[in-house]
């Protein structure tokens, strides 16, 4: 499997990135997708790599470039309870520091990039996220419906905005909820804030999950939650981006 170490140009500087696809000579629809707040790490890049296995050319940007290159933190090995609250007390101020204003500008350069590269199949592209990624990715998707044909994200905050900027999105969604992010009752909020904007979604907690489950390298990880996750991401890809 292919795959490149990139900078790409913004309106702020340069943000590195990693790229991964099929080795096939032909060209495959483009997924930008948004990592967590720990960043492109050995994890990312494995999920990125299966994507891409599928299929899709796979984009991960470095969300928080202005800061540094990825690794923007020390990361250990394996990112466990005892040390993630340090490690959140160093990412939080980078996190608060990603307005909506900086999404929506490198969210353009992403996009360009992707729409520009011989590998990569004319037509919309499909955005994924997880944790704050996945509200990185409701932001770029409601913000530019005519490029983006699908957004997922998982264990993420996707109605931090609220149901104004959910309602600007347009393509087909799914959302897939930790158990301990999100109750019944919040889900059946969200979901009818969907339906109110006639959203083409699926919205589900996914069973006895804890925020970051789709991630190996984390205590919260959980592998059959992560392959719902795959149940589920790669058919709403083959389905709105015309893969097969």
């Amino acid at each position: 499997m292919p795959t490149k170490t990139l900078h790409l140009p913004t309106a702020d500087g340069h943000a590195d990135a990693f790229a991964a696809f099929p080795d096939d000579g032909e060209r495959h629809p483009g997924v930008l997708m948004y990592a967590d707040g720990f960043g492109i790490r050995p994890v990312l890049r494995e999920m990125a790599r299966e994507l891409a296995g599928h299929g899709y050319y796979v984009l991960v940007p470095n969300l928080f470039y202005r800061h540094g290159p990825a690794p923007v933190i020390e990361l250990p090995e394996h990112i466990g309870e005892a040390v993630r609250p340090a490690l959140m007390a160093q990412l939080m101020p980078l996190i608060e520091a990603h307005t909506a204003e900086r999404v929506l500008s490198d969210a353009d350069a992403y996009l360009r990039f992707l729409t520009t590269q011989p590998e990569v199949a004319a037509g919309p592209i499909a955005v994924t996220g997880y944790c704050i990624g996945g509200l990185l990715a409701v932001r770029t998707a409601a913000a530019r419906p005519g490029q983006v044909a699908a957004v997922a994200a998982f264990h993420a905050p996707v109605g931090a905005d609220g149901p104004d900027t959910l309602a600007k999105i347009t393509d087909q969604v799914h959302f897939g909820h930790a158990e301990s992010d999100l109750t019944p009752e919040a889900l059946g909020e969200l979901n009818r804030a969907l339906d109110a904007a006639k959203v083409d979604y699926t919205s589900e907690i996914y069973p006895r999950t804890v925020h970051g489950f789709t991630m190996s390298d984390t205590d919260a990880f959980d592998p059959a939650a992560l392959q719902l996750h795959w149940d589920r991401l790669l058919p709403l890809l083959d389905g709105t981006l015309g893969n097969s």
